[in-house]
């Protein structure tokens, strides 16, 4: 239990890390004054000035989340601080830059994390190839075979392995599943329909495939891996976006820090290299979460620079800072509601 509690900091203090110093790289290059980067919430356990006495570094005791304080991003205005390093008197492109980038180190993150695996470990393939359909299944009695590349599942474009996967998690398993899938050339379409089985008093759907899971090695396929699953990856944050609005995803079935603290603890057990993806997956859910434009993320600030440009003057700072205060207070609740859930799900 201690070891899993070591490995849920780690991994959600690095991401937070790379995150946070990605807002921070890019407000001291466009010359803004940062009171403060921080790892953590709540009460500080460490805290040291930089060089030049301007910005306080932080380790705080609660280890989720984490922030990077600038001058002027706020209403309260420091006349300690000159006009021209406070965030509001910077260009547009420039306040872009440094609300992107904390995503963006995210995602550059998890490409070189992916790359690493496919080094270290070998790259595995993404061809949506069946390697084996499982004898007396559902995928056997409608006619799927061996060696079938799968093209479309319910007449959504399968382009990676991963999306098969991803498909049969949101289709209404209560009816059959249409695979398309490519044979000789030749293109065919069955329905395949999911038998309901238990297994460790857990209710599953069965199909009966295997997906191809052969290994390449080399710098060149772990370039390939990278990015292929970088971008199977952000698919599949779409496609969950899209499954939330339209109901074929539940927000029950989401995970907040106690559910990610037990992936955590089953995936250390799996080995290393499913640490290393782990954080791969979660560096780029922070990265997408932190991009959608709602208020108190990095997207909803990016909304408000493209609302600015659309008008040509500035949300007055009072309402900007309002309407943030107004989503902090909606993500906070969603937070308690979805971290409930994972305690329910604990018994």
């Amino acid at each position: 239990m201690l070891l899993n509690l070591i490995y849920f900091i780690l991994v959600l203090g690095i991401i937070v890390l790379i995150h946070e110093s990605g807002h921070f790289l890019f407000a001291k290059l466009c010359g803004i004054y940062v009171y403060e980067f921080s790892i953590g919430m709540g009460p500080k356990l460490f805290s040291k000035k930089g060089k030049n006495g301007e910005t306080e570094y932080c380790i705080r005791a609660i280890p989720i989340g984490g922030f990077v304080s600038l001058a002027g991003e706020e209403v309260d205005d420091d006349k300690k601080v000159p006009e021209d390093r406070k965030l509001y008197s910077k260009k547009a492109w420039q306040r872009f830059l440094v609300m992107f980038f904390g995503a963006g180190f995210n995602f550059i993150f998890a490409v070189l994390i992916l790359f690493s695996i496919g080094l270290l470990y070998g790259s595995i393939s993404s061809k949506p190839i069946i390697s084996e359909v499982v004898r007396d299944t559902p995928a056997e009695v409608a006619g799927l075979k061996d060696g079938d590349r799968v093209l479309a599942i319910n007449n959504r474009k399968v382009k990676t392995s991963d999306d098969i996967s991803l498909f049969l998690q949101i289709v209404d398993k209560s009816k059959p599943v249409k695979f398309k899938v490519q044979r000789d050339g030749k293109e065919y379409t069955f329905d395949v329909k999911p038998v309901k089985e238990k297994v460790e008093d857990q209710a599953v759907y069965r199909i009966g495939v295997m997906i191809n899971n052969e290994k390449k090695h080399g710098i060149g396929a772990a370039v390939e891996y990278a990015f292929v699953k970088t971008g199977a990856l952000f698919r599949q944050m779409f496609v969950t976006l899209e499954s939330l609005f339209t109901g074929s995803v539940s927000i029950n079935q989401f995970s907040g820090p106690v559910g990610i603290y037990n992936i955590v603890g089953t995936q250390a057990k799996a080995g290393f290299a499913n640490i290393l993806y782990l954080i791969a997956l979660l560096s780029i859910n922070v990265g997408f979460i932190n991009l959608i434009p709602f208020p108190a993320f990095d997207g909803g600030r990016i909304l408000f620079l493209f609302i600015e440009k659309i008008k040509g003057s500035p949300v007055k700072p009072e309402t900007e800072s309002k309407i943030h205060a107004i989503g902090f207070l909606l993500l906070m609740v969603l937070m308690v509601y979805i971290t409930f859930n994972d305690i329910l799900r604990l018994f």
